[in-house]
């Protein structure tokens, strides 16, 4: 081959490669944060199960689940020994593209009831009901948490499950902003996981453990399949798309 071809050939071969780094973005790198901790567990459920256990379980079968999709790589963050701004840092520190936290939710103090249940004493409330999503406008990324949070919302509604909207209630402990009542999208704007993240945040909700009806919903398996097999749509939809947005931090607080 003459010399000025193999010249134009390696060009275009070169061209046509993909760089390092945007191999790594492109295959997006989530980090999947539990909530709580063992010794400070969280909510506690209508039949006395500690959110911590909710929330390690919903982590491990959507790592599993994600561990089947070579778009997206996924760890988990397990705070034990944590503060909260120590697992966003360990986040950064493992090139997280995406922080996503797990929890269950819980209601005010005044809509709680007492039941016996195995011979104890526990609240309960049978008021709300729901998933919810939270991103801070004071994250970095804003638009994209926005962006994966509105496609969380879009296929847990697909799936059949509902959004809660008693977070926007204005009463002490609630009044947060709500952004998308369809979805069930609030700003937190100081929640620490979410502020301190150097990359996109969402936190999500999966439901109301103290409803006595929601937590069977919770952990029945074939729902719960149902629930992880939407986050993981999503995730495997957005994640790799935010992740290669621009990644200029912005100031606005226009995330509409």
């Amino acid at each position: 081959m003459r010399p000025h071809l193999l010249l134009i050939a390696a060009i275009l071969l070169l061209l046509a490669r993909p760089t390092v780094a945007q191999h790594e973005v492109e295959r997006c790198n989530l980090a999947i944060d539990i909530g709580h901790t063992e010794t400070t567990q969280g909510s506690t459920s209508a039949r006395g199960v500690g959110e911590y256990l909710f929330n390690r379980t919903m982590a491990n079968l959507l790592l599993d689940k994600l561990h089947r999709d070579d778009r997206v790589d996924a760890f988990i963050i397990d705070g034990n020994d944590m503060t909260l701004q120590q697992r966003t840092q360990f986040a950064a520190d493992h090139h997280a593209t995406v922080f996503f936290s797990l929890h269950h939710d819980s209601v005010q103090p005044r809509y709680l009831s007492t039941w016996t249940y195995q011979g104890k004493e526990h609240h309960y409330s049978a008021k709300f009901h729901g998933f919810s999503l939270f991103i801070s406008e004071k994250n970095p990324y804003p638009k994209q948490s926005l962006a994966l949070a509105q496609s969380l919302g879009t296929q847990l509604l697909a799936a059949g499950f509902t959004p809660t909207l008693h977070h926007a209630e204005k009463i002490p402990g609630e009044s947060r902003p709500l952004l998308d009542p369809h979805r069930g999208i609030y700003a937190f704007d100081d929640l620490i996981v979410l502020k301190t993240a150097s990359m996109p945040a969402v936190l999500l909700e999966c439901g109301v453990i103290v409803n006595r009806s929601e937590e069977l919903h919770l952990t029945d398996p074939k729902k719960r399949a149902r629930m992880i097999q939407a986050v993981a749509t999503a995730i495997e939809r957005t994640c790799p798309r935010i992740s290669l947005e621009d990644h200029t931090p912005t100031t606005s607080r226009d995330v509409h």
